[in-house]
């Protein structure tokens, strides 16, 4: 494979923007229209996110330790979109033909090296599927309940038909019928527990469907779908360092959920929890923080404003108050929130002396297209 060639190609594809993508789909559904029926009717949240994924894929194929986990895992997790071993030839089939219309200099040469490298790609996702043939491709989960934090934050909890395993600090996506065919991703804010309850914090935003509906029409009783939980922030189990937690908006979710392993299965260890917001409104859970904080003598919460100087809480970007708290350089170290947060604050910490190697991310973007990066779909 002409791996430079490649990446020179999808550029080319890329570079069209909307008209890439779209062209990709109506090849498709002209040429199998039997795939329609597994995307959403509107197509408006979709059309970018085949292109993203494929660009993630691009970026790691150097390094085939780290892709293969990831195509495997995505293989699985297709499963929820009724995906089959025969559907992967079809979306190929149409892969080609959209990089070809937009490269003027296409070639057979080129032509071969991106029929081997899909051809790879699909084997291994077809095999992850293969793997996973014993659990289903979904989970049913019923609301069972509802609490509406802010004007644009709700706290649900659902509890699924059959007991679905998962790491604190996994993510899971989730469907609904009131968005049919629109998957976003959301990270428990719990470990797993006896009654397999989860707990999910979700913020409506502005064009964001399936946010919205679940913040502001869902409603206790309803079921939704879940999918299979992936990710990788989750505690390192060899080391018994002491943690610092830094959470921005609902990334809030998987640094409770790590609270609470550490609650229920130890070691014991300092926890140090930092939560950024812009203002005072935006700590939607103040009341269980405090809850925690009295519970567990070894955790400490600390929250901080960005935008709101006439507040009874530190003052600053929350990448800026951890420092003010350090030294940090003896933790491991978690992250999750906005972009722009996650990468203040993991540049700050690793200035300030904390190894790259014991800093773990999760971007918590409005645009991410797959399991396949550390972004999830959350809107």
């Amino acid at each position: 494979m002409d791996i430079p060639a490649m990446r020179a190609s999808f550029g080319k594809a890329a570079a069209h923007g909307d008209q890439a993508p779209l062209w990709f789909y109506s090849h498709l559904f002209l040429t199998h229209p039997e795939t329609r029926e597994m995307f959403p009717v509107s197509m408006a949240h979709q059309r970018d996110r085949l292109f993203a994924a494929l660009g993630d894929v691009l970026a790691r194929v150097d390094d085939l330790d780290a892709l293969v986990p990831i195509l495997q895992q995505l293989g699985q997790d297709h499963r929820k979109f009724g995906t089959l071993a025969a559907h992967y030839p079809a979306v190929g089939a149409s892969l080609l033909a959209t990089l070809e219309h937009f490269d003027d200099e296409w070639s057979d040469e080129l032509a071969a090296s991106w029929t081997e490298a899909y051809g790879v790609i699909a084997e291994v996702m077809i095999g992850g599927a293969e793997d996973a043939s014993d659990q289903p491709p979904w989970w049913e989960a019923e609301v069972v309940a509802h609490d509406r934090r802010t004007i644009d934050v709700a706290v649900l909890q659902v509890r699924p038909n059959a007991p679905l395993d998962h790491l604190p600090g996994q993510s899971i996506s989730l469907e609904s019928d009131r968005r049919p065919r629109l998957w976003r991703w959301y990270s428990p804010a719990n470990a797993p527990r006896p009654d397999g309850l989860l707990e999910l914090h979700v913020k409506a935003r502005d064009g964001g469907p399936v946010s919205t509906a679940l913040v502001r029409l869902a409603q206790v009783g309803d079921v939704l779908r879940l999918g299979p939980p992936v990710g990788h922030l989750a505690l390192d189990t060899e080391s018994d360092r002491d943690l610092l937690l830094v959470a921005g908006g609902t990334g809030l979710a998987p640094m409770k959920a790590l609270i609470d392993q550490v609650a229920r299965q130890g070691p014991p260890r300092r926890v140090d929890l930092f939560v950024g917001a812009r203002t005072e409104d935006g700590f939607y859970d103040r009341a269980d923080l405090r809850r925690l904080e009295q519970e567990h003598a070894w955790l400490t919460v600390t929250c901080a404003v960005s935008h709101e100087k006439v507040s009874s809480l530190e003052h600053g970007d929350i990448g800026d108050v951890v420092l003010r708290h350090g030294p940090w350089t003896s933790r491991d170290a978690y992250v999750a929130g906005n972009p722009a947060m996650v990468e203040d604050t993991v540049t700050r910490l690793h200035q300030h002396g904390v190894p790259m190697a014991r800093i773990r991310t999760e971007v918590f973007a409005a645009s991410r297209p797959s399991p396949t990066v550390d972004g999830k779909v959350t809107e």
